[in-house]
């Protein structure tokens, strides 16, 4: 692993007081610092690369600490000593090896369980589809955000970047799937998925048409209209949760619970 080359000027030291009330003014300024990527050394006094976009970054958070009836010192460290210069090294290192563990915890037991989820109860809509899409963008962005301030290399890069790539071949195969479902209901052509696609759809454990394990309960009925006598055909027919005949299921019973979205951060 080696570091990216430090600024000729140096670090950053801001040492700073925002009024206790009300409190959504600290937590402004702190979410602000932690967004450039600054790295706390006890409350209200953390350090930054010299870089011109952390300057100009500090530049404005210090404005707002102002507007805010707050205070500040601001200290340009242009030498350190080697061991502390590799402390503060060691704690960026950390905190970007904190976010890429985040986004690899989001892909793997959020965004991977939602599409199994959604291929479980067969929910195969464009609406959800998109859904899926717009949450892996975010996933993305947050991502490049944690990229463009590693400016050490915490190491994990590459590793995230391949589980993106995983999150896609699983959203094209779902879309995929999506499709060809679709174009079927509505009678027209759908073309079959391609082979990689169709070998990833396959991978992907298998869910019964209604979304229920084990196949699904059919029952025949009479063919209404003007179908011949003596035809019928079977239909499915929804699992209803036990209790007395006639009892009204209480609000939840049958319904699915899905997988809780996380919140990224901005």
């Amino acid at each position: 692993m080696t570091s990216s080359p430090l600024p000729n000027d140096g670090w950053l030291l801001l040492i700073y007081h925002v009024p206790p009330e009300p409190s959504n003014n600290r937590v402004s300024v702190w979410r602000e610092l932690k967004r450039l990527g600054a790295l706390y050394l006890q409350q209200c006094a953390c350090v930054l690369p010299a870089l011109p976009a952390c300057v100009q970054g500090v530049a404005s958070v210090t404005a707002r600490i102002t507007s805010l009836g707050g205070s500040y010192h601001l200290f340009q460290v242009r030498e350190l000593a080697a061991a502390e210069e590799a402390k503060l090294i060691a704690g960026f290192r950390e905190l970007s090896a904190k976010e890429y563990d985040e986004i690899l915890e989001e892909c793997r037991t959020k965004f991977i369980k939602e599409i199994e989820f959604e291929r479980f109860r067969a929910n195969y809509t464009y609406e959800e589809a998109e859904e899926i899409r717009e949450d892996l963008e975010k996933i993305r962005r947050w991502y490049a955000r944690v990229v463009e301030r590693d400016w050490f290399d915490a190491g994990q890069r590459e590793a995230v970047a391949r589980e993106l790539e995983q999150c896609e071949r699983l959203l094209e195969a779902f879309e995929a799937e999506v499709y060809h479902r679709t174009g079927q209901d509505q009678g027209l052509f759908a073309p079959a998925p391609s082979p990689a696609t169709a070998s990833t759809i396959a991978s992907l454990p298998e869910a019964s048409p209604n979304g229920a394990p084990g196949g699904r309960d059919t029952a025949p009925i009479e063919e209404a209209g003007a179908a011949a006598a003596g035809h019928r055909r079977s239909i499915p027919l929804q699992r209803l949760p036990a209790g007395a005949p006639g009892e009204k299921p209480p609000p939840s019973a049958g319904r699915e619970r899905r997988p809780r979205r996380r919140r990224m951060p901005s």
